[in-house]
């Protein structure tokens, strides 16, 4: 007998209980259901305080599939029936995947998830994509998941549960990354985060980066499309070395720059991330250094590697380092791992390369704090200076010739 019931896609627009009587009949038969989805289909509030009546019954669930179930939806509708669906999977011992994304919820909706989110600890895996939840929205669910932790933690004397979370296409920007931080620092078992497309720039690329940096077993990691620049690509490069697990990386469209590729590819070429098959680093204004080095770290370390995008960048894709690269490739048997190279920006002349004012005055203010910090340590004795960023830049740039001069 079949252990999952759906009625996904079949575009039903129901009001009431009365609307889904069939189907409702066929899912309270089945006790031993594991999968429900009901996506694609408009559910109206007393249609989903129905189902939400049978979910709680179910006490063999696992995967609860409630994407893009709004359509067509009032605003004014979807906190009631979101808060009835939520409510009756919050005491679910089976659980394991609760999905919400493409559904038209924006910050007001968020509030209406936080009891599942802050009780339920025995969900693994949560999808928030596609929802228009804004810093404020963001930073709700981010509470939430806060306390989640804090009750693993402090109630059932446990490790969170939590491996996987989605929250793409959310326009979070900077004013959620905070208590994003918090929550990564919470869920250290996480496995693989996702938040592409989010208008996160470099401060909150930062928080989140950092948040993660103790999650050791983190294998993939999605930023595609925020701002990472310097400082977002430094937090970068500086927590890699704890994801000794990753697998997947993708930093596209996340203007890294040639600093940041270098910096990114020279710690690449030290071995941190040895298990790592697939990269994507397109459109980030990567240059032909940051592809020699990359080619180095190919052979000596991503042997692994089986797909790498890096459209998009500025060196020319008939250049003798796209030969190396291939080369490389070759090497670990992964000839057709490269993407197509059409896209390609025209190379700088110049070696400098132009950073938002934003960025450079926080540069500056950071700089000035180390050197203040030269004159004296914690305790009002003399210290060694700290190491500044521009020291870490000067550093790659050191690293990288030396690993292109011993080729």
């Amino acid at each position: 007998m079949s252990k999952s019931f759906s009625i996904l896609g079949k575009n039903l627009k129901a009001n009431t209980a009365d609307d889904l009587q069939p189907y409702l009949s066929e899912l309270e038969a089945m006790e031993d259901v594991e999968e429900v989805h009901f996506g694609a289909n408009s559910l109206g509030v007393e249609a989903c305080e129905a189902i939400a009546k049978v979910l709680k019954n179910k006490k063999n669930l696992k995967i609860v599939d409630l994407a893009d179930i709004f359509t067509g939806r009032l605003i004014s509708e979807i906190p009631q029936a979101l808060s009835a669906l939520c409510n009756a999977l919050s005491d679910s011992t089976s659980l394991v995947e609760l999905d919400l994304s493409d559904n038209a919820f924006g910050g007001r909706c968020a509030d209406a998830m936080v009891p599942f989110l802050e009780n339920n600890t025995n969900f693994s895996i949560f999808k928030l994509n596609n929802n228009g939840l804004g810093p404020i929205g963001g930073s709700i669910i981010a509470k939430a998941l806060i306390k989640n932790g804090e009750k693993c933690k402090l109630e059932n004397k446990k490790e969170s549960n939590l491996q996987i979370l989605v929250c793409g296409r959310n326009r979070l920007e900077n004013g959620s990354s905070k208590d994003w931080k918090l929550a990564f620092e919470n869920h250290l078992n996480l496995k693989e985060i996702k938040m592409p497309q989010n208008g996160i720039r470099m401060e909150g690329i930062k928080n989140l980066v950092e948040g993660l940096s103790n999650c050791k077993k983190l294998e993939l990691l999605d930023l595609q499309d925020n701002t990472a620049t310097k400082k977002g690509t430094r937090a970068i490069v500086k927590s890699l070395k704890n994801w000794k697990n990753l697998k997947h990386l993708n930093l596209s469209d996340c203007l890294l720059g040639k600093t940041g590729g270098i910096s990114l590819t020279t710690c690449l070429s030290n071995g941190s991330n040895p298990n790592l098959q697939i990269l994507k680093l397109q459109y980030n204004e990567m240059d032909k250094k940051s592809i020699e080095i990359l080619s180095i770290a190919i052979t000596q370390h991503l042997k692994d590697l089986k797909e790498l995008e890096l459209n998009g960048n500025r060196f020319n894709e008939d250049d003798e380092c796209v030969e190396e690269l291939k080369k490389a490739l070759e090497i670990i048997g992964q000839e057709d791992a490269l993407d197509e190279l059409d896209d390609m920006e025209e190379p700088e002349s110049g070696d400098e390369e132009d950073e938002s004012a934003e960025e450079d005055e926080d540069e500056d203010e950071e700089e000035e704090k180390d050197e203040d910090a030269v004159d004296k340590g914690a305790d009002g004795s003399n210290a060694l200076p700290p190491v500044t960023e521009k020291q870490t830049d000067d550093l790659a740039d050191m690293l990288a010739g030396a690993h292109i001069g011993a080729k």
